[in-house]
């Protein structure tokens, strides 16, 4: 397992009862963080908000009697997107990049526990082919003793 220079909780393999606690070790605060900006960006309350926000500074700016802070083509708008949506990809990345870890650890975790069953699959065939090679042992057991019976009465008569 390739193991990055932060993610060193993930050493301690025993410390952990499963992949989820491996996982939410190896989270630092900014991982947090950026997760949560990136799960509230990814919402549709953030994208109704942001939507009212910007019918709210259209209305306002064509109907503004006074000062329009903004005319048409709103380029201070567009700063703004332009701005969020420079810091919102690097987060957004970030988290992804957490949640290739997480996807990683759940496979590697998936897969243990797929070789451990076939393991004791294989094992409890082999108990049943040795359970059924004893059955087949004793059947063919009792039927030389029968025959060897059936052979001494037909002796005796």
């Amino acid at each position: 397992m390739d193991i990055a220079p932060n993610d060193t909780n993930l050493i301690k393999k025993d410390t952990y009862k499963t992949w989820h606690d491996k996982y939410h070790a190896t989270l630092t605060v900014e991982g947090r963080l950026a997760d949560k900006v990136a799960k509230g960006m990814g919402s549709w309350k953030f994208i109704i908000f942001q939507t009212v926000l910007v019918v709210l500074w259209m209305v306002l700016n064509f109907v503004g009697f006074m000062y329009h802070w903004d005319v048409y083509p709103f380029i201070l708008l567009n700063l703004l997107f332009s701005t969020q949506a420079a810091y919102a990809a690097p987060i957004i990345m970030m988290s992804q990049n957490r949640q290739n870890l997480r996807d990683r650890l759940q496979a590697e975790e998936d897969y243990k526990t797929n070789k451990d069953a076939k393991l004791e699959i294989e094992e409890l065939a082999l108990l049943l082919k040795s359970i059924e090679v004893d059955k087949l042992d004793k059947i063919i057991e009792l039927l030389v003793e029968q025959k060897e019976k059936s052979m001494d009465n037909n002796n005796k008569i």
